[in-house]
């Protein structure tokens, strides 16, 4: 049993945290989702309109230690490469 006023609001600390990086983590698939649906689609320059809100999501999730600043960047630069490959066509 928790001892001390702190440990007694941890739990209710960490399950705020996890519902708001949970949201986090479901916005930044969702965005990569439909940008690989509208790639599918061959529709690139759709794909090419989602890429900032892409963006903004992966920083955010990286800036708040959601995911790291490395898997945002690997993220980010295969959503470029295959949405540079599909406009090329």
């Amino acid at each position: 049993m928790p001892v001390t006023k702190t440990t007694k609001r941890r739990p209710a600390q960490i399950e705020r945290r996890r519902v708001v990086n949970s949201k986090r983590i479901l916005e930044m698939r969702k965005l990569i989702k439909e940008a690989n649906t509208l790639l599918a689609a061959n529709d690139g320059v759709g794909a090419e309109k989602l890429l900032p809100k892409i963006y903004k999501a992966l920083d955010k999730a990286a800036k708040r230690g959601v995911i790291k600043k490395n898997t945002a960047s690997r993220k980010k630069s295969r959503m470029m490469k295959k949405i540079s490959k599909s406009t090329k066509k």
